[in-house]
């Protein structure tokens, strides 16, 4: 409830006043002096002031009102002050005016008028405390913003800001991070941006993409081996998790970790304690662990596909990443800076803001690459993008041109994670030809022998 400091020489007009202001929702305090009203003000929390301008019964210069006015502002300069007055001047009542006094009244006073001005002054006034909060704050993340390293990231939405802000807090600290949001949105970015304004920046930083190891080799890849461990490894070569000791590593699509790998991650996160592969001999190293996914690993623990224990160490801090669709203020800077500032046509603007993007920055960064090459206009064009005009599109009431794709992409639809059922239908529509299966979703047969073994499908061809 805001609290309002009434200064009248006359007891029934405080008691008046203070009885008005409790009808209408407003606490308040009144002093009948000068000397008592400054000292209420630097031991009380007021929003706002009444004040009369004369206290002495021989006096209606208004100087003593004057006095106390520049008194309360110099302690609180951002206060309204309502003059208050049976002795009106209109020179004086100008001149406070011009000073920031908020509004002058004579007395008597109009109840409805005084309480609107109260109600409309007060309510100004937190607004002004609100934006000037917001200002310093802003400048204050701007300010950190200038002195990190953010590792080349473009963006100008503000949930892409506040991803960044907690990144960067994050950054300080030891704990492990998972970050999660959609493929091709960023995640990689975050993690660079994560070790780079760290106490580890000048330490190692190893990166491991789990969705593009081999099953076979994922072991080895992560603990090391030694030489005769298995065929083809004729030397001892260390893992990932060796070469990042004293550092950070980043597991990237932590999602495709098959179990019998997360058991193996889950110690080496507990106890720091691993073996290489074909030795007994314990090593011992010290990381920080960085992940990554697209995946619903809360979902995939739910279906027995991600141990829970594994996902709360890999979880000590979650950075979500929004999609590139809930963040739109990202696309015009980043289309800068993908094509080199290279002026836009209106209607370029207004289909790359309509797109959904539904590979995000990395569909982002092929249309701007595509545009780059075939855009030889002064300004590149929607087409130049691989979109549809929007005024095209309103005129023949078509659905705007989807997004050119890349060769790599342009056999099948962007898909989301296949599932169980998916594969399996997709299996028995190839006849188990892994090849084709793996193709219709996108993936490398690698990548798919690992959602299988997830999933538990044994991939035999049917008879």
């Amino acid at each position: 409830m805001d609290k309002i400091l009434i200064v009248d020489d006359n007891l029934d007009v405080c008691q008046a006043l203070a009885l008005m202001l409790e009808l209408n929702g407003y606490k308040s305090h009144f002093c009948l002096n000068p000397e008592a009203a400054l000292k209420a003000m630097t031991e009380q929390d007021f929003a706002l002031v009444i004040q009369d301008m004369n206290f002495t019964r021989d006096t209606t210069s208004g100087e003593e009102g004057r006095e106390l006015f520049h008194a309360l502002r110099a302690i609180r300069p951002d206060i309204p002050i309502i003059l208050l007055t049976a002795w009106t001047e209109l020179e004086m009542a100008v001149t406070l005016m011009k000073a920031g006094a908020a509004d002058y009244l004579g007395k008597p006073w109009d109840d409805h008028k005084l309480l609107t001005s109260i109600a409309n002054l007060i309510s100004l006034h937190k607004l002004t405390l609100d934006n000037r909060e917001l200002k310093r704050h802003q400048a204050e993340r701007q300010s950190v913003f200038r002195e990190a390293d953010l590792c080349g990231l473009v963006f100008g939405s503000a949930a892409m800001e506040r991803c960044v802000d907690l990144a960067l807090q994050l950054a300080k600290s030891d704990v492990s991070v998972l970050i999660t949001g959609p493929n091709g949105a960023g995640k990689d970015r975050l993690a660079d941006i994560l070790h780079a304004n760290s106490p580890l920046q000048n330490k190692p930083f190893i990166k491991v993409n789990v969705g593009a190891l081999p099953m076979e080799l994922m072991e080895a890849e992560l603990f090391g081996a030694e030489a005769g461990a298995f065929t083809g490894a004729t030397k001892a070569r260390i893992g990932r998790f060796e070469a990042a000791d004293g550092g950070t590593l980043f597991l990237d699509e932590i999602g495709n970790l098959p179990l019998s790998g997360q058991v193996k991650l889950l110690r080496v996160l507990q106890t720091g304690e691993f073996e290489r592969l074909g030795s007994h001999q314990t090593r011992k190293c010290k990381v920080r662990v960085i992940s990554a996914t697209n995946a619903d690993l809360r979902q995939d623990i739910i279906d027995g596909r991600f141990r829970e224990d594994l996902f709360y160490r890999l979880n000590v801090v979650e950075l979500n990443l929004p999609p590139l669709a809930a963040r739109k203020d990202d696309i015009l800077p980043l289309v800068d800076h993908f094509t080199g500032k290279r002026e836009l046509s209106d209607d370029a603007r207004r289909a790359l803001l309509a797109h959904d993007w539904p590979g995000n920055v990395r569909e982002l960064e092929n249309a701007c690459k595509r545009a780059s090459i075939l855009g030889r206009g002064e300004s590149l064009s929607a087409a130049d993008f691989g979109l549809g005009s929007l005024a095209t599109v309103a005129n023949s009431n078509e659905a705007p041109q989807p997004l050119a794709r890349s060769a790599s992409q342009s056999q099948e639809p962007l898909r989301g994670e296949p599932d169980r059922d998916e594969i399996e239908a997709a299996l028995a529509q190839h006849k188990g030809v892994i090849a084709k299966v793996a193709k219709s979703f996108g993936l490398s047969r690698q990548a798919l022998y690992r959602r299988m073994e997830k999933f538990g499908i044994d991939g035999k061809k049917p008879d």
